[in-house]
């Protein structure tokens, strides 16, 4: 009899109760596990794009290390083309524009003619020196001028570029390209710098666009 009482008492409202409570459970479980799931697909999907992305970059930088190109710098000088021929290549004028702003130019050498050399110095706001040496190609008097580039030591003897003191994979020497053409009184001035590490072509811009403040400086 206790027994039969006991029976109907849990299948009465009680266990109904406990049975929708249950249910209840189940179904806010079953919801999180969903949305864990649903976190867990994100995160490996977000891992998958972060690991691409690295990669590319990866590759990009070794890239720009090892492929070399062509950068073209220019700006017009509100000077005449004698006045910005006679600064470019005036060895005191040179110690005041040669180098990215911060940078002094402790010595200049500069024997422009054709088969001429050349031996700058820029030094920077930590104290390193940076040489550059070259051979004049090709000189037009306020028109054109053609030489190498190379780093060198403090005695003017050229640099291999694989031992280049910057980035990238640098030839012996880099062809500099410099022409001088006037306008209304204007003069522009166009830098090519052939055979530059890819790496280096923007930081290349920035110190040409800083010389060439210098320059407007000294005009």
């Amino acid at each position: 009899m206790n027994h039969e009482r006991t029976k109907r008492n849990w299948n009465g409202p009680f266990a109904t109760h406990c049975s929708k409570r249950w249910r209840s459970v189940s179904r806010r479980t079953h919801r999180l596990l969903c949305v864990w799931r649903e976190d867990d697909k994100g995160r490996h999907m977000i891992y998958k794009i972060l690991g691409g992305v690295v990669l590319a970059l990866v590759v990009l930088v070794l890239v720009a290390l090892e492929v070399r190109t062509t950068g073209s710098y220019e700006r017009t000088f509100n000077a005449s083309n004698d006045k910005v021929w006679r600064v470019w290549n005036d060895e005191d004028s040179i110690k005041h524009w040669w180098g990215p702003r911060g940078y002094t130019a402790p010595f200049i050498r500069n024997d422009l003619r054709v088969g001429g050399t050349y031996l700058w110095a820029m030094k920077s706001p930590k104290g390193e020196t940076f040489w550059n040496t070259g051979v004049y190609k090709e000189v037009v008097p306020n028109r054109r001028i053609v030489s190498t580039l190379s780093f060198a030591d403090e005695t003017g003897q050229a640099v291999p570029g694989s031992k280049a003191p910057v980035p990238g994979r640098w030839p012996n020497a880099v062809t500099v390209i410099v022409d001088f053409s006037e306008s209304s009184g204007k003069t522009k001035v166009t830098v090519t710098e052939v055979g530059l590490p890819l790496i280096v072509k923007v930081l290349s811009r920035v110190a040409w666009d800083q010389q060439f403040d210098k320059i407007e400086s000294l005009l």
